[in-house]
């Protein structure tokens, strides 16, 4: 087994969120308001100077971009800040909730903060003086943690690095560069944390131990969700579901949702009913009913043998009926940064079930749900909320016609809930760039959707005689040379 972890407390990443709902056009006011207050609470209880000019200040705040200091004092664009894109959304804030700034509040935390970096100091030098290296990483660690808890990113990685450099412990290694990730993520450096998993996942597979194996699964899944690599993060963020740990990370709410969204856009149809439909930890969420209790008593289970083991609620054992696992509390040696909000999961439910029962009409319905509940309010979703939306309409496109040879266009229209034109614009943008193989034909009156199926047999024997003309003429052209040389020789 392995130590436990280190450096996991800071930052605190809900506040990146709370910076994002305040910039959100998409979020409504009371939302706003509790993010104002709670990143005011934060700043003032953990001393934040840095991360409070960072964000409030009047000519070099994040969240200024209009001019919030000072009527004297012009915006300047969003752009000057290469991580500032990560952290607020990517439209101009429009609320007239802001993050007010006090030259008191600042120069008071800056006294703190120098105050304590004092006090650093002279712990650092009395252990350099009278302790081993033990005590001097754990004064250079102190510092770290405090910088990334300030805020201060381009000195907490520095002071990172730093006692990186003079560790020999694996695990503390894998520690530091977790914490690196998270002060990435927190500042959407996307850069920082594509080379720092990649480092971490170095060393663990160096020798790094079950947990930190774990936990950078969730890590790197949730990395690849935020370049829009669903189809890679959809395993990784399922198979962290059983083992979370991470609560440094996301709450397990979080997890689920990311889980489902990325599953339910990359996964073909078996894997998608046996990595979420059928997912016991998914239905433990999701389900309702006889599903979720079967499935948090563990009477339910997904794979090869879950139909002949899963039997009716009568005849499961009387316990299993009213036993219940409160999953927030899993893993709490990992000091939690929040407790976990009641969230609404039922949108996520529908979605998944009507796509996969083809309840098309639903899934529409669900989608424009899920999109205003889900893809707009979190950080991590938002930037590819139209690029999701796009892909789910193509997947439930493409599991109706690939069942059909021709379909009547006002029918499938009826099946969606929407509009014949709209079915037929949406429809077309597909086809023209081949991500349909059919037609549509409005010609005769009545339009009609025709599919074109790929024929695998034919393509195949497509494919060997031009790769045998490709052989034949490279055969050729080696002919010709032997010959050239052996007239030379002559």
């Amino acid at each position: 087994m392995g130590s436990d972890p280190q450096y996991a407390k800071w930052p605190l990443l809900p506040l990146a969120q709370q910076v994002f709902t305040l910039t959100n056009p998409y979020a409504n006011r009371t939302a706003q308001q509790a993010a104002a207050k709670n990143l005011q609470d934060a700043i003032s209880e953990h001393k934040m100077a840095p991360l409070y000019r960072y964000l409030a200040h009047p000519l070099e705040g994040i969240l200024n971009v209009v001019g919030e200091g000072s009527s004297s004092v012009p915006g300047k664009p969003l752009s000057r800040k290469s991580s500032a894109v990560g952290m607020i959304a990517t439209r101009g804030p429009t609320a007239n909730i802001s993050l007010p700034w006090d030259e008191g509040l600042y120069q008071s935390l800056q006294a703190e903060n120098d105050k304590e970096l004092e006090e650093f100091q002279k712990e650092e030098e009395e252990a350099v003086e009278k302790a081993g290296d033990t005590e001097i990483m754990a004064a250079k660690g102190k510092r770290a943690e405090f910088w990334a808890r300030v805020g201060d990113k381009e000195k907490a990685i520095a002071a990172y690095e730093d006692v990186f450099e003079k560790t020999g412990v694996l695990g503390t290694k894998i520690d530091l560069v977790l914490a690196i990730i998270r002060m990435g993520l927190f500042y959407g450096d996307k850069q920082l944390v594509r080379k720092h998993v990649e480092r971490a996942k170095t060393l663990v597979e160096g020798g790094g131990d079950w947990d930190r194996r774990n936990r950078l699964k969730a890590y790197e899944g949730l990395y690849l969700l935020t370049v829009r690599s669903h189809n890679l993060a959809a395993p990784l963020l399922l198979d962290s579901l059983s083992t979370f740990t991470s609560y440094e990370l996301c709450t397990y709410s979080n997890l689920v949702v990311y889980s489902v969204l990325a599953g339910s856009v990359s996964l073909k149809r078996v894997d998608f009913k046996s990595k979420v439909v059928d997912a016991p930890e998914i239905k433990a969420i999701l389900g309702d009913g006889e599903d979720k209790l079967l499935a948090l008593s563990g009477a339910l289970s997904a794979g090869p043998g879950a139909d002949a083991n899963n039997h009716d609620v009568s005849s499961a054992p009387a316990a299993a009926k009213v036993t219940a696992v409160n999953l927030t509390t899993l893993g709490t040696s990992t000091e939690q940064p929040e407790a976990e909000m009641a969230v609404d999961f039922s949108p996520l439910a529908q979605l998944v079930s009507s796509l996969y029962n083809g309840r098309y009409k639903l899934f529409f319905q669900a989608l424009a749900l899920v999109e205003e509940q889900f893809l707009t309010q979190d950080r991590y979703l938002h930037e590819h909320k139209n690029w999701f939306i796009r892909e789910m309409r193509l997947r439930a496109y493409q599991q109706l016609l690939q069942s059909y040879r021709v379909v009547g266009l006002d029918s499938m229209a009826n099946d969606f809930g929407v509009t014949v034109d709209f079915l037929d614009r949406d429809l077309a943008k597909f086809i023209a760039g081949g991500r349909i193989p059919c037609t549509i034909d409005r010609v005769s009156g009545r339009g009609v959707i025709e599919t074109n199926r790929p024929d695998d047999k034919n393509k195949q024997y497509q494919d060997v005689v031009r790769q045998g003309d490709q052989l034949i003429t490279k055969l050729q052209k080696y002919g010709q040379a032997v010959r050239l040389r052996g007239s030379e020789r002559a």
